[in-house]
């Protein structure tokens, strides 16, 4: 009875080990390098921002296997009241914002009112955070403070909307994006986009 039972439990255990053998994860993105960024080429981006009248700069956008992972810098200025139809919601993009300097109320929320559409063709869209919409305001949002060091999630589908920036504001982005919408961008594609002339479009 004793070889019996010992054999059952050596069968179940190899059983088992099998299993979590065959179950064993795997990496998401295969041999796929790191990627930096200096300080220096993210400043650069925002002063050229400032100077030109650029709201929103992609720097890198990457394939990490199951997403493309993108990092920008955005640059507003001055603003004492929210923008018409200024807020903003991206479909399959989320958003990470990490503010580095200035000071400006952001209000968040998921029930956007009066949304529109962007064009397809808009700026935005093609090579920042892919298909979304517009709204006049948002019901039952909260808002919040924003200073240099806070940092700011906003998920996909959820509205944001700028109500107010003291001088100006600069940040951080870092965007997510599970659906692969918006096209990949290296150093060298960086580097030549510093080169050229400033984007059309803010």
């Amino acid at each position: 009875m004793t070889r019996i039972i010992t054999a059952g439990l050596a069968c179940g255990l190899l059983a088992a080990a099998t299993l979590t053998a065959q179950q064993e994860p795997k990496p998401t993105c295969n041999m796929c390098p790191g990627v930096y960024i200096t300080s220096q080429e993210i400043q650069t981006y925002a002063a050229r921002g400032k100077a030109n009248n650029i709201i929103d700069q992609q720097i890198r956008a990457v394939d990490i296997g199951k997403s493309h992972v993108a990092v920008g810098v955005v640059y507003r200025g001055k603003l004492d009241a929210p923008a018409p139809n200024s807020v903003a919601e991206h479909d399959q993009v989320s958003e990470v914002y990490h503010i580095i300097d200035g000071s400006g109320v952001l209000m968040i929320g998921p029930d956007i009112v009066g949304a529109q559409r962007r064009p397809p063709d808009d700026r935005a869209v093609k090579f920042l955070n892919g298909p979304g919409s517009n709204g006049t305001s948002i019901r039952n949002g909260v808002s919040y403070t924003l200073k240099p060091g806070d940092a700011v999630i906003i998920p996909a589908g959820t509205g944001h909307w700028f109500q107010k920036i003291d001088d100006h504001l600069t940040y951080l982005m870092v965007r997510v994006d599970p659906d692969k919408m918006t096209p990949l961008k290296d150093e060298a594609a960086s580097k030549a986009d510093l080169a050229g002339p400033p984007p059309q479009g803010r």
